[in-house]
């Protein structure tokens, strides 16, 4: 879809109720997440962080999301597909500055040109123990990606179309920090598995943009 157009529908989100978790939870590896979830929000012990699902346009106009593959490092994470973002900082105002100054860093993209559109549903990420909040943001400016070299092994360029394409939404076998050889809900785009938190938040996004294309 031609940026231009796009950007005209997707202001319709900002008037909508959020699909919420049952969306969510249609992509969840685990069945117990949302009882996960609540005994986290008793416990009161979880880190935050805040993620950003950024659409933008290419040089020629076409509609296109933003996902970064993660280093391989000693973490849950490691090497997995994810929404640019990270961690609430003690200079961070709120989440969302959080998301967006994280934006900035790792795929160098500046805040001041990024216009937030919906605060979406918060996920609990039970591995790493933190509660995200993703944020649906688009630019109405073809980016300079700068990757940051510490963080991001590679940058994700999703099209619309490929995004919003049923034949994309799989189930694949994997080993988790919880579990052997499961079969999990995931997206394949680019090549690459999509799966866990980032595909439940894809998935709430997605739900949005069907409502609104």
């Amino acid at each position: 879809m031609d940026f231009r157009d796009f950007e005209k529908r997707i202001v319709k989100v900002t008037k909508m109720e959020l699909p919420g978790e049952a969306v969510q939870f249609k992509m969840a590896p685990i069945e117990r997440l949302q009882e996960l979830k609540r005994v986290a929000r008793e416990k009161n012990t979880a880190k935050q962080a805040g993620v950003m699902s950024l659409f933008y346009p290419s040089e020629n106009f076409e509609t296109k999301l933003i996902l970064i593959l993660r280093k391989t490092y000693k973490g849950v994470h490691s090497a997995q597909v994810g929404f640019p973002g990270g961690k609430l900082e003690a200079q961070d105002r709120t989440i969302q500055d959080a998301a967006l100054r994280e934006t900035e860093e790792e795929v160098g993209v500046s805040r001041d040109t990024i216009s937030v559109l919906k605060k979406l549903t918060e996920i609990y990420i039970p591995p790493s123990n933190f509660f995200v909040q993703p944020f649906l943001g688009i630019t109405s400016e073809s980016p300079k990606f700068v990757p940051q070299e510490k963080e991001v092994e590679a940058l994700i360029e999703v099209t619309l179309q490929d995004f919003m394409n049923d034949v994309n939404i799989i189930t694949q076998t994997l080993s988790t920090s919880y579990a052997t050889s499961i079969e999990v809900p995931a997206f394949k785009l680019n090549g690459h598995i999509v799966w866990g938190a980032t595909a439940m938040m894809l998935n709430e996004v997605r739900e949005l943009l069907k409502m609104t294309l």
